[in-house]
């Protein structure tokens, strides 16, 4: 028998156990047991942390052996997918409710709210549906009978309008709190400054009662990702020719460990090296992964315009690292949610809108702790085409964080084009952390500086842009202030 932890009013097995038995994890890694423990008594809960962490377990956990429903309010369709998908094959009963859900789910799920004792021990919604009357009267339906045992928010950077990806409907969110002041909050992210922190707080309500609030802070230094920028232009595009060489570089360092036993125990296919590469466009998708297909490359496309199975298909394949998929070529909105430990590496073929948003996609190498990579292609026509549309959607779509977005680009192309400072050391000071120890030769400028800066005056610059830029302040960049 398993011990039993006792939690305010309710006795819970023994975590360890749970842990094992439900989720077929060996271990906590570091803070998952105190934020689940703090989940447990009943507290509000804030969460920041590294992609890497495991975010999803501080909640998923609690809800396998906590009385009632927990509501997981979440922002992408894919992430409900993937979650629900691995929940269920753990013999857990959670469901997602959206635009996608066939009616016939729909109308089981509501009428196992309405119940007030749902069987459901998870339920992933949109932010657009917690704004409906039907929704919220069903949940009322189970606060009434004492079984709403808590509510999550997942990626709740999109509450503040200080956040890179603010969404009006995320804001409408702190009916929660008005409505069921009982019923504890958890907030998750992985990209929150201070500010963004702080409004997210304000708006749930959580900051009125200190006592009950739990904040966990985690490093955004991931020390086993080796970052790097590698320059480029427009008019001269040469980023298949370099991605290929690199790959099949890898592919030979595979072999020859193999032939050192280095890989033979592992059982690792010498060709299968797991990656994401990003782009911003459906059509290159398509494009880009057919061209590494026609190279012998393992390569598949993801994004919106595929088909619910053709989707589900590809990803199954790509986490089974079944031979043929080895790379995913995706869209931004790929990745969120799967657990897949073993992505050897991330690659932006594009710059993206946000410093947050690359961070965040950065972070889904290196899951298992080992040694993996991440370079983002870098020109200054991607970063006019990108600012570009940020005008374009403030124009279009009036809101209120153009600045924050603007901001947040800003400091991503300043990021790539600095060629005097540790990478891991710019990531971190952009989110608020003055103290990250100095990278091991996980950089482009600790692994060799000078070749850094050859390659930003060959790739990107000229000698009369660098002079400029000196004359007015703004090439060496001192990020420490």
């Amino acid at each position: 028998m398993p011990a039993l932890v006792r939690s305010n009013s309710f006795i819970f097995p023994d975590l360890e156990f749970t842990l094992r038995r439900q989720f077929s994890k060996a271990n906590f890694r570091p803070f998952q047991r105190e934020i689940i423990q703090a989940a447990l008594d009943g507290n509000d809960i804030f969460v920041q942390a590294a992609t890497s962490f495991g975010k999803s377990l501080c909640f998923q956990l609690p809800a396998v052996v906590d009385q009632g429903i927990t509501i997981v309010v979440s922002p992408l369709l894919s992430l409900m997918m993937n979650q629900v998908e691995a929940l269920r094959a753990a013999d857990i009963n959670a469901s997602s409710l959206n635009s996608n859900t066939p009616l016939p789910e729909k109308d089981r799920i509501m009428n196992d709210l309405r119940t007030g004792h749902p069987r459901t021990r998870l339920l992933y919604v949109t932010p657009e549906l917690c704004a409906q009357d039907r929704f919220r009267d069903r949940l009322w339906v189970v606060h009434e009978q004492r079984e709403l045992a808590r509510i999550v928010i997942d990626e709740a950077h999109c509450i503040s309008e200080w956040g890179h990806d603010f969404r009006k409907d995320f804001k409408r969110l702190a009916w929660f709190r008005e409505s069921f002041p009982d019923v504890p909050i958890m907030c998750l992210t992985a990209t929150a400054n201070g500010q963004v922190r702080e409004d997210v707080l304000s708006v749930l309500g959580l900051n009125a009662n200190p006592q009950r609030l739990k904040t966990f802070t985690m490093t955004a230094h991931r020390p086993n990702l080796h970052f790097e920028i590698r320059y480029t232009r427009d008019e001269d595009d040469s980023r298949l020719e370099d991605f290929l060489k690199w790959i099949r570089s890898v592919y030979q360092r595979r072999a020859d460990d193999r032939r050192k036993n280095e890989l033979t125990a592992l059982g690792e296919r010498v060709d299968n090296v797991p990656g994401i590469i990003y782009t911003i466009s459906r059509d290159e998708c398509d494009n880009l992964a057919s061209q590494l297909r026609q190279e012998g490359i393992g390569a598949q496309p993801f994004h919106a315009r595929l088909t619910k199975d053709t989707k589900e298909q590809i990803l199954s394949k790509w986490i089974s690292n079944e031979p043929g998929y080895d790379i995913i070529v995706a869209t931004t909105a790929f990745g969120m949610g799967i657990d897949k430990n073993n992505v050897r590496f991330v690659v932006h073929w594009r710059l993206p809108k946000s410093f947050e948003g690359y961070y965040q996609e950065a972070g889904r190498a290196g899951r298992d702790g080992n040694a993996a990579y991440c370079f983002l292609y870098y020109s200054r026509e991607d970063r006019d085409r990108v600012s570009s549309l940020i005008v374009r959607d403030r124009a279009q779509v009036p809101n209120n964080n153009f600045e924050a977005r603007a901001k947040s680009l800003q400091a991503l192309a300043v990021y790539c084009e600095s060629v005097n400072a540790c990478r891991h050391k710019l990531i971190c000071n952009y989110f608020g952390e003055n103290n990250t120890p100095v990278c091991d030769y996980a950089c482009d400028f600790h692994k060799d500086s000078a070749d850094l800066q050859r390659r930003f005056l060959k790739g990107l610059a000229s000698e009369e842009w660098i002079s400029t830029q000196r004359e007015e302040g703004l090439y060496e960049v001192d990020w420490d202030e």
